[in-house]
């Protein structure tokens, strides 16, 4: 799976587990960095479960809120 793919299958599956719209998650990955994290840990990522994943981006954006 390219990087590309990976980041577009973490935004669909995260907006219909949050219940947002794909441009919202969209819009807040980019604003929070989730993107560039996805981008960047990429090689880590992209073979662990959807369930994981979706528990590291929500642990990922309450520690971020958290530093604010």
């Amino acid at each position: 799976m390219s990087k590309l793919s990976f980041k577009s299958f973490c935004i669909e599956f995260y907006s219909e587990y949050k219940g947002m719209r794909s441009d919202e998650v969209y819009k807040l990955f980019e604003k929070e960095g989730v993107l560039t994290l996805l981008d960047e840990d990429y090689e880590d990522l992209h073979s662990f479960g959807m369930e994981y994943l979706v528990r590291f981006v929500d642990e990922y954006l309450e520690r971020k809120a958290k530093s604010i």
